[in-house]
């Protein structure tokens, strides 16, 4: 854990790190690569796959590892190791635990990752290579901008789902990819550290390719042909059936949305807590007509709601920023903004300033024989303030304990 956090700072110290010519320079004469891949049950064609990786290697004039990362339960493993590939046997527990798994046993400065179905063409791993040694720190390989075989890709997924998966990360993470789930893609290793995967299944796909965007690493995109399965072989879709693409495509939509506090929490929630804030404290003296709109107490509480609903956006965007850490620059200044005694300090505020607007209500209902003849707004302008208060302590709270514990992971 400590690795990959460590792993990750240095990569978003882009000034500490060497300028890009003496980077080209040292990675082209002395980069190592490693070919990883996962492998279930593929013994029909794991030795032409890796027969094929050396083949690729011999032709970018490279040397390196072919690290085979098994949960196999024929005879793919012997087949890898007859044909000259080290294998990394893991229990069965996902495609993305597969690359988690094998991350103490790569060796190359270079990975290059994909699947060994014969339908990536590893023969061709040098222009993957190249933009490594031109400074990239992730390269991923596009069907759509290369060569799809006839037969090779499901309509619903090469017309709908990753056209639609694609579109919806870039305009999410302001990236350009135009393919997130092509298998066959690069990274120094470096760079594959800092990333820190947690995905298990299929979704470490997008994992991968929005926390590049979010690292700032430089990113470049190669085209690559994408074969139709051999002859008798039947893809892993295939064998969970007709429901598995649906899944993959779920949960790779819930990892794209579980690291975007800025895109679903923090925009919003500022349009919300201004927008209520404006309309709460414009009606906390009472009913106003703007524009011959008449505005009431009905106004109020929609101002009261999207005030609520807008600062909690705001508290947890800045828990989720603080908890990913993309930005250890960014952290540290909330640190610096948002100590506990502020917050304690403006919690308790708050709270005090809704608590006197209220008193006067409670004079007044204590004056009238513990009744209410009118709607108080100054009393419901109060009580949001009591909320924000009460809001502000739990966000205090929540934001030191994820601080600690960062800074005990980071020790």
């Amino acid at each position: 854990m400590t690795a990959h956090i460590d792993s990750r700072r240095t990569l978003t110290r882009r000034a500490e790190r060497p300028s890009s010519g003496a980077r080209l320079r040292t990675r082209a004469t002395e980069a190592t690569v490693s070919i990883v891949v996962p492998c279930l049950n593929e013994e029909a064609v794991i030795g032409e796959f890796i027969d094929w990786c050396h083949e690729g290697l011999h032709a970018a004039g490279r040397t390196g590892q072919i690290l085979i990362v098994d949960s196999s339960t024929d005879r793919s493993p012997e087949i890898a190791r007859a044909r000259g590939a080290e294998v990394l046997q893991v229990p069965r527990r996902g495609l993305g635990r597969a690359y988690i798994d094998a991350l103490p046993a790569i060796t190359g400065d270079y990975v290059i990752l994909g699947d060994c179905d014969l339908t990536y063409d590893f023969r061709a791993v040098a222009p993957f290579i190249d933009k490594l040694d031109e400074g990239y720190d992730f390269v991923m390989g596009s069907r759509f901008a290369g060569e799809i075989e006839p037969g090779s890709m499901p309509a619903l997924h090469r017309y709908f789902g990753t056209p639609l998966t694609t579109w919806i990360l870039n305009r999410i993470y302001g990236s350009r990819y135009s393919d997130i789930h092509c298998g066959m893609r690069a990274l120094t290793r470096e760079s594959l550290h800092g990333l820190a995967l947690e995905s298990q299944s299929w979704e470490y796909a997008s994992e991968m390719v929005l926390k590049a965007a979010r690292l700032g690493l430089k990113v470049a995109e190669v085209p690559v042909k994408f074969y139709k399965d051999r002859e008798g072989r039947v893809s892993h879709h295939k064998r969970n059936g007709w429901l598995s693409p649906w899944i993959a495509g779920w949960i790779n939509l819930k990892v794209m949305f579980l690291f975007a506090p800025d895109f679903f929490m923090w925009r919003p929630g500022w349009l919300l807590f201004v927008l209520g804030l404006l309309l709460t404290g414009g009606l906390s003296r009472g009913p106003v007509v703007v524009l011959g709109v008449g505005l009431d107490l009905h106004s109020m509480l929609l101002g009261l709601t999207m005030t609520t609903l807008g600062y909690s956006a705001l508290q947890f965007a800045t828990l989720a920023r603080t908890f990913y850490d993309f930005d250890p620059a960014r952290t540290r200044r909330l640190a610096r903004r948002f100590t506990y005694d502020r917050g304690v300090v403006a919690s308790g505020m708050l709270v005090a300033l809704g608590a006197a607007l209220n008193a006067l209500l409670l004079v007044h209902w204590l004056r009238h024989g513990l009744l209410l003849t009118q709607v108080s707004h100054p009393g419901l302008f109060g009580l949001l303030l009591i909320v924000l208060g009460f809001q502000t302590f739990v966000f205090t709270l929540s934001f030191q304990m994820i601080r600690n514990r960062k800074a005990g992971d980071a020790s």
